[in-house]
């Protein structure tokens, strides 16, 4: 079976005018990220996050120390413009803050505690050394791990955060991620998905979809914000009109305990072009379960079982 078809186009309307031999090495990178999404990757769900605070240094230090492919995260704007790494609208669960966290400047938010909560939720892993960790800037991540890793990022409710594209296109140019193969952006939200791709083509671009029984048939799966069918009622042309701006798909594998896709659904993606990543996948027997149906990925926040399998 022929896979990705669509990659190979993708890849020459990306990259048909690079002409210097800067432009040749940049294009060599980015066709090399594409092929690498041809094989299996690891991915890092907010880090290491079940061996440590989801979204900190120390997450992500464990997931780059063991081999994750990518280092996944959500990125949100502060309100004075300033993107941050961190997952909920909301401070409450991860911090010892209130309200919203694009109500706050980084100045304010880098006051917060967004470890300690880990110990009081794990116990059995708590350190010390987790205590009074700091919500990051994207600009820190890449400070620390500059090109010898690899980010997922995700535009993080993009309706509260309305600038965050041309922010974070930005920064990634900034840092010379997008040219060098180090980056891909996800979203939910297709429109965002779309800004991003008009500001720089080069981004790959990974659609998010959550697919749940329907409120008025629970016998019938409906996606969560309509950008494709159920997985039963799913078509070629829907996927295919998926890949005329993303390289992948990523969802969920499960709702409330019970299958919402199957190696069906998996093969079918990938002949109409797209790599197919699942979210977020922490028990092993699912791992091998996923990676027997040939899935292209795994978000997990386990990185060190994932790694251990798949070796």
């Amino acid at each position: 079976m022929q896979r990705y078809p669509l990659f190979a186009a993708v890849s020459l309307g990306l990259f048909a005018a690079a002409t210097t031999s800067t432009a040749s090495a940049e294009t060599a990178a980015l066709e090399q990220q594409l092929k690498d999404l041809q094989s299996f990757q690891v991915i890092a769900h907010r880090g290491a996050s079940g061996h440590a605070p989801e979204s900190s240094m120390a997450a992500l230090e464990l997931a780059h120390d063991w081999g994750a492919d990518y280092l996944e995260l959500d990125i949100q704007m502060t309100s004075d413009g300033e993107l941050v790494a961190f997952h909920d609208g909301t401070l409450k669960r991860t911090s010892n803050g209130e309200g919203h966290i694009n109500d706050y400047t980084l100045a304010e938010l880098k006051d917060l505690d967004t470890g300690s909560w880990f110990n009081d939720a794990y116990p059995d892993q708590a350190d010390a050394a987790f205590i009074g960790a700091e919500i990051l800037t994207l600009e820190e991540v890449f400070n620390r791990f500059g090109q010898d890793a690899r980010y997922y990022l995700e535009t993080k409710s993009p309706k509260l955060n309305p600038g965050v594209e041309a922010g974070l296109v930005r920064r990634l140019e900034a840092y010379d991620m997008i040219n060098t193969g180090r980056v891909l952006i996800q979203s939910f939200d297709q429109e965002s998905l779309l800004k991003i791709h008009e500001l720089n083509a080069d981004i790959p671009l990974i659609q998010l979809v959550w697919y749940s029984p329907d409120e008025k048939n629970e016998a019938r799966l409906t996606e969560w914000t309509g950008v494709t069918p159920g997985p039963e009622e799913i078509t070629n042309e829907d996927f295919l009109a998926v890949a005329e701006y993303a390289v992948g798909l990523g969802t969920n594998y499960l709702y409330d305990g019970e299958d919402v896709i199957n190696e069906s659904f998996v093969r079918q993606a990938q002949e109409n072009g797209l790599a197919l990543h699942v979210y977020t996948v922490n028990d092993t027997d699912e791992m091998q379960q996923l990676i027997d149906w040939g899935v292209d990925g795994l978000f997990t926040d386990y990185p060190d079982r994932l790694i251990e399998l798949v070796e």
